[in-house]
């Protein structure tokens, strides 16, 4: 019979699914009927850990996010590298003036200027002026902002790409653990049926015997609550494994109402601890995505700084236009204009701004630097506890394991003696109750330091 710390124990490792999703709700028939067909592929279909993981890292929405966010660092990369293309523009203007100082500006841009241009000097009336136009432009020198800016972006491609690893990390040990999570509630259902048949098959003999009169009926009372303990565990063990199926459910961006199996769990070998602390704490600080992403954000808010501090340099831009000036929208290569140069300009007093901008960048990298060492902090911790965890678990197998041995042997003798009526049948549940206490014990801390390999790996970042 399953004891409450057994099953608390899984209950609370289902609690380890570490990758928040959102619900997934149907918003048309289409995409409902497109549902309800995936959902009939999976009807038959049994999962196996390996292929639980595969289908996750294809389907989670999480991971997909992340694909997504990539793409995005890709396409600032090539905002940042636009400005070092031209800018090419085109545009139209049409004006009409009787101010004398515009329309002698017309008639000259139109190439109309003659004699009666001077005369009318004063009184020219309204002119119109059509101007269609195409500008070129290309930055020379920006401070050297639009270098330090493209490296920016280039390192926040990585910086996605690592972000990415690190989802990918933690849904691997979310579904692993949520995986063994499951085995040990059908094993934990499994030996709470065992119990229940027992008891109540020593039930059955029992109130006989006190009918009989040949037994107390403290005997059978005894026997019904152990009935009762063993049914509620059974309770609990069948909770665990829609709970287990449920937060795999999640995990696989699959629908609420999916339908699949688990595969029939074979043996899972118990891991085994042969790498020193030391050599896993390097290990994690090397591959670890989380502390490779904060080191590229320290690079990138430095890039980001030095292009702040290009503000304060001047700017040159080259650039060229081409159009024609006429009274009519109609084109006349005669009347084309054609103007060419560079500009060169250098913000004198910005109201601070460029100060301020600055200093905002100084900070985000000050606070960049702290992140990372908060970062690797954070991992340290966590191989750690992960290390020592690790450590418990084999301990408790072990002492579990021989446990079963003994609890096993008891039960023999005990059964011995109780056919021979030499011990009550108190003393006879007393000892089930502690074979089955054993094996579910066994089973717990069996499928406990598996899951806890599997939060050594995460740590250390062995699943990039």
């Amino acid at each position: 019979m399953l004891n409450k710390n057994t099953l608390c124990w899984v209950n609370s490792f289902l609690a380890m699914c570490l990758l928040s999703t959102s619900a997934i709700a149907v918003d048309s028939v289409s995409s409902s009927t497109s549902t309800k067909e995936s959902v009939d592929k999976l009807v038959a279909q049994s999962f196996t850990l390996d292929q639980a993981i595969d289908y996750a890292i294809a389907n989670n929405p999480d991971l997909q996010i992340a694909i997504q966010r990539i793409e995005q660092a890709d396409a600032q990369l090539g905002v940042a590298l636009s400005a070092f293309y031209p800018q090419v523009s085109a545009k139209v203007g049409y004006e009409t003036s009787n101010n004398p100082a515009q329309v002698f500006s017309m008639i000259v841009a139109q190439r109309d200027f003659n004699s009666n241009s001077i005369a009318n000097i004063n009184d020219p009336g309204y002119r119109q002026n059509f101007r269609p136009e195409i500008i070129g432009k290309v930055s020379l020198f920006r401070g050297g902002q639009d270098y330090q800016n493209s490296k920016a972006a280039e390192l926040g491609i990585e910086a996605a790409e690592f972000e990415r690893s690190s989802i990918h990390n933690a849904l691997i040990q979310a579904v692993t653990a949520t995986f063994y999570a499951h085995l040990a509630a059908i094993e934990a259902q499994k030996n709470a049926q065992n119990a229940i048949v027992a008891i109540e098959s020593e039930l059955k003999q029992t109130q006989l015997k006190h009918a009989a009169g040949t037994v107390l009926k403290s005997d059978v009372l005894s026997l019904e609550v152990k009935l009762a303990e063993a049914q509620e565990s059974q309770i609990r063990a069948t909770n665990a494994i829609e709970t287990a199926k449920v937060n795999l459910v999640n995990l696989l961006g699959l629908p609420s109402q999916a339908v699949f199996n688990i595969a029939s769990s074979s043996i899972y070998a118990p891991p085994k601890l042969t790498i020193p602390f030391n050599e896993l704490l390097e290990q994690a600080m090397g591959q670890r995505p989380e502390v490779r992403a904060a080191a590229k954000q320290v690079e990138i808010a430095q890039h980001k700084v030095k292009s702040a501090q290009g503000a304060y340099l001047p700017k040159a831009d080259a650039y060229v236009s081409y159009g024609q000036n006429s009274q009519t929208p109609g084109f006349s290569s005669s009347k084309e204009n054609v103007t060419a140069g560079v500009a060169v300009e250098m913000d004198i007093f910005s109201g601070f701004n460029t100060q301020q901008q600055l200093r905002t960048a100084e900070l985000k990298a000050t606070e960049a630097v702290e992140t990372e060492r908060k970062t690797k902090l954070a991992v340290e911790q966590e191989v750690k506890i992960a290390y020592l965890k690790l450590q418990e678990s084999l301990a408790r197998l072990h002492v579990a394991d021989v446990s079963v041995q003994s609890a096993v042997e008891a039960l023999r003798l005990v059964k011995e003696e109780r056919h021979a009526e030499v011990v009550t049948v108190t003393r006879y549940i007393e000892a089930e109750v502690a074979r089955n206490t054993a094996q579910s014990n066994s089973i717990a801390a069996h499928y406990d330091a598996l899951s806890a390999e599997a939060a050594l790996k995460k740590a250390i970042g062995a699943w990039k």
